[in-house]
């Protein structure tokens, strides 16, 4: 088996990918199209299943160092009514850890702190990845051409290689929400570490970071591409007279800061995860809708178990190929439970379908909503030696 890859995409699931590698022996190069890491992103709630893939890539602990356990809150109605209360201390009980709020700039500066500085090329956009034998794949970076034993392809939702692998791919589509998000300018007076408020065809939601500061999020259904001449007012019309700490989030933040996307998603599932010699990760083999909050958190399952394949298989093929045999059905399940989360949560807009589901996650135990919660956060990752 080969030990030299390319890594193509500079993000949380590409350095995971990176720094897994590396472990098991390999020599690793990402390839980051952005010329300058800005790190861009709000922030991160990160579940077990994801703080147990760090933990096995050896960076789980600076992680949690630089987290907040989100171990109070739930989610409310716009008058401040409690649907669901969290109960961290039973999930953190069930799986070892509660749920982790982290800045996107503090985890991805914590992954890149744990690759060789010269291991990242930036500002090199990966023009093409293809296969040229049977031992070597190619990417080329405008004038520099990289040959490797494995190329990983974890460069998001608009991949370009996986839009080579699967040309009659429709590729990502519109998933009907948008969402808006920003890390408060300093530090807000809040009394849980997490909510979710939903109203009518949008949702509300912070997490907050130990420092004090918060990322809250809003997002809303309208037709894509909608923008906003000054996101922030229109944010502060929208959810004047939702409950508190909501107008205070927004009152916290500098225009400049808040990011407006789309929210797009793979809704035909892939027919695999890997071409020859060439792996899809992240984003790039199963972009979700964050209703479940687990698109890091899948992606980070990618990485490890990639690495685990690659350290046992006889083969790079081989490894690929359990590779795709392990991540490809579960990643796909759970991008098919967060579609409907979001059609039962954020998306639901009928008032009568609004308030049975309002009664019913009232009446919903609390063991019930943990045991939920687990179908998707209790996962084992395989050792990367």
């Amino acid at each position: 088996m080969g030990n030299t890859a390319v890594v193509v995409g500079g993000g949380i699931g590409g350095l995971a990918a990176a720094i897994g590698l590396s472990r098991i022996g390999w020599a690793v190069t990402v390839v980051e199209r952005a010329s300058i890491l800005e790190d861009a992103g709000a922030g991160i709630s990160l579940a077990a299943n994801g703080l147990r893939a760090l933990d096995e890539l050896g960076v789980g602990e600076a992680v949690r160092d630089a987290s907040r356990g989100q171990y109070s809150g739930g989610t409310r109605t716009p008058q401040g009514g409690w649907l669901a209360r969290m109960d961290g201390s039973a999930l953190e009980k069930a799986v070892g850890t509660p749920i982790m709020g982290i800045p996107r700039s503090t985890l991805h500066r914590l992954l890149r702190d744990s690759l060789p500085a010269e291991s990242i090329l930036i500002g090199s956009e990966a023009v093409s990845v293809e296969q040229v034998g049977p031992g070597t794949v190619r990417v080329s970076c405008g004038d520099t051409v990289l040959n490797a034993d494995l190329v990983v392809a974890a460069d998001g939702i608009g991949s370009t290689a996986r839009g080579r692998l699967f040309p009659a791919h429709p590729g990502p589509v519109y998933s009907g929400s948008t969402v808006l998000r920003a890390i408060t300018e300093h530090p807000v007076d809040l009394h849980t570490d997490f909510e979710l408020t939903w109203g009518r065809g949008a949702e509300f939601g912070h997490i907050a970071f130990p420092d004090g500061r918060a990322e809250w999020h809003a997002v809303l259904s309208l037709p894509a591409g909608t923008r906003f001449a000054d996101p922030l007012a229109e944010l502060r019309r929208r959810f004047h007279s939702w409950h508190d700490p909501i107008p205070a989030l927004l009152d916290a933040t500098r225009p400049a800061s808040v990011l407006h996307h789309d929210v797009n998603e793979l809704r035909t599932p892939l027919p695999s995860y890997a071409v020859g010699r060439i792996a899809l990760l992240g984003d790039a083999a199963h972009a979700m809708t964050p209703h479940l909050g687990q698109g890091a958190c899948q992606a980070l399952e990618d990485a490890v178990t990639l690495a685990a394949a690659l350290a046992t298989g006889p083969t790079v093929e081989a490894a690929l190929a359990r590779y795709d045999t392990e991540r490809r059905p579960r990643s796909q399940a759970v991008a098919r439970a967060a579609r409907q989360a979001g059609r039962m949560g954020q998306q639901l807009s009928h008032p009568l379908a609004v308030a049975l589901r309002n009664t019913a996650m009232r009446l919903t135990p609390s063991r019930a909503a943990v045991r939920m919660i687990l179908r998707h956060h209790d996962w084992t990752p395989p050792q990367v030696s």
